[in-house]
């Protein structure tokens, strides 16, 4: 999987893909291009009047006295300026709209590219940089569907014409201009080819200060708890000054650029200054032929100052648009050719045959990974951290692929799967749950947008939503701001469930969903959490082990292996791995004591247990996982 971090090599680009791109861009668009061309000739025709009229303005009316020509030629010098107006209005209004246009097509076209990419492209890539792909990379193509590149075209065709008609009013004083225009033509190509990796080294410093900018007003209040807000400006200033040398790189090499062309302007105006008044000293030239000349010869040159204008702006176009196909370029996850198997209803039986999974070859993260999962039944993980219970998770929500081994579902290879079909049955409530800034209703919707009010309303009261959403004013629909910040912990895990059951999914993962809240939020969320999990097939990550008492089959993970399974009561009375991690987090001393009439030793927990304040086992009411009633 390619990342886009600084020491990752970059592909050498094929200078094809400024020829793909082009067609790419403009033939879906040609009707419309063309006529963008047609009124760009029109206009540039209408504009080459005035400089003709010039010619019989000077030598036929001033100079002969023919009268009777001057309201002629102004008629029609006023005619070509009408054109000129309504033909650059109307080029603008049509290719102008269309290149917005098709910026925010490209926009949806990469937001939905990635927004189909695995999981890890996530991990490797920040947030904020994805966000400056999707909206800044594409932004310069407006430059080549829109007027830029039309208008550039329009003023070579120009340039064209002027040619003609200068070679016709005198081919050596022409040829002279054109030699220093080829000169600076072929200096103009090596520029710009050195212009355009400065522009794709800013699209990328631009991605991770934009990234790192994100995650700081994100993580705001941590920000301020640790007194961090110099230490951010200082990132953040690091960052803005490599984007203004790089931005002061781009700045000198188009200055440079301006500074040549003047020079070629100004070496052309003399040299013609020179040649043509020695013409016109000879009588080889008339006063009217020269102010022609020197005019159209101002037509012959502009598309040279118009390739330095919007030149740079199309470098910089290619730039975005390079990096924007390095985001296409990227499999999405459900285009997999293997996914072909589409999943109806399911049972929700989960099984792992030998599973090993690697994110690096070489360096397992599970190994040899044996589990079943029933519906109705509750999958507790507990482990050290890096023990591999989010990976294990990870496999059974399909972001990944075993590296060996197999997943099943009601006896279905995982990896064989049609995602959509499979991940519309799945359920997530995380302990850090996030909301969209959105209102309440908005984000119980989430799961399942077409549901009716009715049943977001059950979901509601199921996950005890009412009870806090409606002493609000504006109720289910009251906006819970960027992450749900306007909510506390116990609310926002609540809306969390809620949005969970709405969705009715056959397998429903939880990541310690309880574990961060106060008593009184815990205990509000245990009975949603109770609705929520009958006839599910469960998993729980569990940190908190008093939480994962009633599970009916607890795993121990250790360096990616299951060392022990069992329920609560079996592992203790092994007293291994789990006994010890359970008696070290309920802060007891596994010191052994023997009470009278006991001929074996037994634990403080064995104690607690004989007392009735262990597991009391899935009866008729009992306390189950997380400590709620289940029935």
């Amino acid at each position: 999987m390619k990342v886009l971090h600084d020491e990752q090599p970059k592909k050498k680009l094929n200078p094809s893909h400024v020829y793909r791109d082009l067609r790419d861009l403009v033939w879906p668009r040609r009707r419309l291009f063309l006529a963008g061309l047609a009124l760009v000739f029109i206009n540039r025709v209408a504009s080459l009047v005035l400089p003709g009229s010039t010619k019989f303005l000077i030598d036929d009316v001033v100079q002969k006295h023919r009268q009777e020509l001057l309201m002629p030629l102004a008629a029609a010098v006023g005619v070509s300026v009408l054109i000129q107006a309504v033909t650059s209005y109307t080029l603008i209004q049509l290719l102008s709209t269309s290149a917005q246009r098709l910026i925010a097509d490209m926009r949806v076209r990469v937001q939905e590219h990635i927004g189909r990419l695995p999981v890890r492209y996530y991990d490797a890539n920040k947030t904020g940089a994805l966000v400056s792909r999707i909206m800044s990379d594409v932004e310069g193509v407006r430059n080549l569907v829109g007027t830029g590149l039309v208008e550039f075209i329009g003023g070579l065709f120009t340039a064209i014409i002027a040619f003609g008609l200068l070679l016709k009013i005198n081919a050596t004083l022409t040829f002279v201009a054109l030699a220093f225009l080829l000169i600076f033509g072929v200096i103009l190509r090596k520029a710009f080819r050195s212009i355009r990796p400065i522009f794709r080294e800013r699209g990328k410093i631009n991605a991770e200060v934009t990234g790192r900018l994100t995650e700081s007003l994100g993580g705001v209040r941590i920000v301020k708890g640790f007194h961090a807000e110099a230490r951010e400006a200082a990132v953040f200033h690091a960052g803005a000054m490599r984007l203004f040398e790089n931005v002061r790189k781009t700045l000198f090499a188009t200055s440079i650029i301006g500074l040549a062309s003047t020079l070629l302007m100004g070496i052309v105006s003399v040299t013609v200054m020179i040649v043509g008044g020695r013409l016109l000293l000879g009588n080889e030239m008339t006063i009217g032929d020269f102010f022609a000349f020197t005019l159209y010869l101002g037509f012959m040159v502009a598309p040279v100052f118009q390739m330095v204008g919007i030149g740079t702006q199309i470098t910089e176009a290619f730039a975005g648009l390079d990096r924007m196909h390095e985001v296409l370029e990227e499999q999405p996850e459900d285009l997999d050719p293997e996914r072909t198997v589409p999943l109806e209803r399911i049972r929700g039986t989960v099984s792992f045959e030998n599973v090993t999974f690697e994110y690096e070859t070489g360096k397992p993260v599970l190994r040899g990974v044996d589990l079943e999962a029933v519906p109705g039944a509750v999958t507790a993980l507990v482990g050290s951290s890096g023990s591999g219970k989010s990976t294990l998770i990870g496999l059974v929500a399909a972001f990944a692929k075993p590296t060996a081994g197999h997943v099943y579902v009601d006896g279905v290879d995982l990896s064989r799967v049609r995602l959509g079909s499979y991940r519309s049955q799945l359920g997530v409530v995380l302990q850090d749950n996030f909301l969209f800034d959105g209102t309440i209703k908005e984000n119980i919707l989430f799961g399942r947008p077409a549901a009716s009010d009715e049943e977001v309303l059950l979901a509601a009261q199921v996950a005890r939503v009412d009870e806090f959403a409606f002493k609000m004013e504006k109720g289910l629909d009251t906006v819970v701001g960027e992450r749900g910040v306007k909510l506390s912990g116990g609310q926002r895990q609540r809306v969390a469930i809620a949005r969970a059951i709405l969705a009715d999914p056959r397998i429903l993962i939880l990541d310690e969903a309880t574990s961060s809240l106060d008593t009184e939020s815990e205990a509000m969320i245990q009975e949603g959490l109770a609705s929520l999990m009958t006839g599910r097939t469960t998993f729980v990550i569990a940190h908190r082990l008093s939480t994962v008492r009633g599970a009916d089959q607890i795993l121990v993970l250790e360096e990616g292996m299951i060392i022990e399974r069992g329920t609560h009561a079996e592992l203790l009375a092994r007293a291994d791995r789990y006994f010890d991690l359970y008696t070290r987090q309920a802060g007891l001393e596994a010191n052994r004591f023997v009470n009278p009439g006991e001929k074996e030793p037994e634990t403080d927990v064995e104690a607690a247990e004989k007392r009735g304040e262990g597991r009391e086992g899935f009866g008729e009411v009992a306390r189950d996982l997380f400590g709620f009633t289940r029935r």
